[in-house]
């Protein structure tokens, strides 16, 4: 169960404005109840219920669920105490969307895998600099002792929000040279994208519907790194409901929903996985992982947007992740979105 104290510094927070939904608050009590709230593009307030009673339920064999963490809300705890209560309650893994120095220190020692994102505003001077790569590398990793550096996502979303695509790549590989000339080649570099960079139906013909998307693929599959992907059956199933039944994207289908070739899908996430799979092995990297950097169900404020939803959506994923896809059956690295409210 959840620390029972946590719930008293959930108080008092807000949303903030992000282009996907901005997943929320969680309330921690004998019950346990994580609400969670946030918006897209039209600034709709969701929320992602009952994060911690499913979180408390992991399996002891799920070992590749992590939770993200934001820290611009007001009224959350301190780093710290944020720290111990992943660790209290077994959540391995962390993804933290700047390298917020707080959150670094109180990690440090903590054997919590990270993913830390370079902010998308950053990726021009990162782009254009390689001094300015092995600054950032240098305060902002070499700084903190004690951490287990998973990846750094050079941005998040960046043609979705609008940002300079031509940025990622560039920045990606000054801050590999970066990281390698610091001995520190064992961080793999990415970036974190949405399911929009993909198109195609069934999923064995998933490609890259954006262009810049090719030679990123191709560079990850040269270094090792995974492909960091956003995935959120929620809003497939709200923009095609006369297509996609509910059941699929709440993984409760009783049997096959698509046949594709020799692969039969269930659900609805391991569709889009898949969709991105296939769109690397278009892309002539085929043995580039993905890891799933963020996933979640809103429990207020949208289409199909309640509580019951989000509580089946959030526990049936925690529990799948371990099966892996049909495409590929092993174990997904995924995190939940997110904390706290912002």
């Amino acid at each position: 169960a959840w620390g029972e104290g946590l719930v008293h510094f959930m108080q008092n927070t807000r949303t903030h404005v992000r282009t996907y939904p901005y997943w929320c608050r969680v309330w921690l009590h004998e019950d346990v109840l994580a609400e969670m709230a946030g918006h897209r593009a039209c600034m709709f307030s969701v929320a992602l219920a009952l994060l911690g009673v499913l979180l408390a339920s992991i399996p002891a064999a799920v070992q590749s669920i992590g939770v993200c963490y934001g820290v611009n809300g007001d009224g959350l705890p301190s780093a710290s105490e944020v720290v111990r209560l992943y660790q209290s309650n077994g959540i391995t893994g962390m993804r933290i969307y700047f390298p917020d120095a707080d959150a670094l220190q109180a990690l440090s020692g903590s054997n919590i895998d990270l993913i830390i994102d370079v902010a998308n505003e950053d990726l021009a001077s990162l782009a254009s600099d390689r001094a300015a790569a092995t600054a950032w590398v240098q305060t902002n990793v070499q700084a903190h002792q004690g951490l287990n550096i998973k990846y750094i996502a050079a941005g998040n979303e960046v043609g979705d929000q609008g940002g300079d695509t031509g940025n990622i790549l560039p920045a990606m590989q000054n801050l590999d040279a970066a990281l390698s000339a610091a001995g520190l080649g064992g961080i793999k570099v990415s970036t974190s994208v949405s399911q929009g960079v993909t198109a195609g139906y069934p999923p064995s013909q998933g490609t890259f519907s954006a262009g810049y998307m090719g030679p990123i693929a191709q560079y990850l599959a040269t270094t090792g790194a995974p492909l960091l992907a956003n995935v959120y059956p929620y809003f497939s199933y709200v923009d095609n409901q006369a297509q996609i039944d509910i059941n699929y994207a709440l993984f409760t289908s009783p049997g096959t929903v698509v046949q594709d070739g020799a692969n039969a899908y269930q659900n609805l996430f391991d569709a889009l996985v898949d969709t991105f799979y296939s769109a690397l092995e278009s892309a002539g990297a085929g043995s580039v992982n993905v890891v799933v950097s963020e996933s979640g169900w809103p429990s207020a404020g949208g289409t199909a947007a309640t509580t019951d939803n989000a509580q089946t959506y959030n526990q049936n994923l925690i529990k799948h992740v371990g099966q892996g896809t049909p495409k590929r059956p092993s174990a997904i690295e995924a995190y939940v979105f997110a904390m706290f409210n912002e």
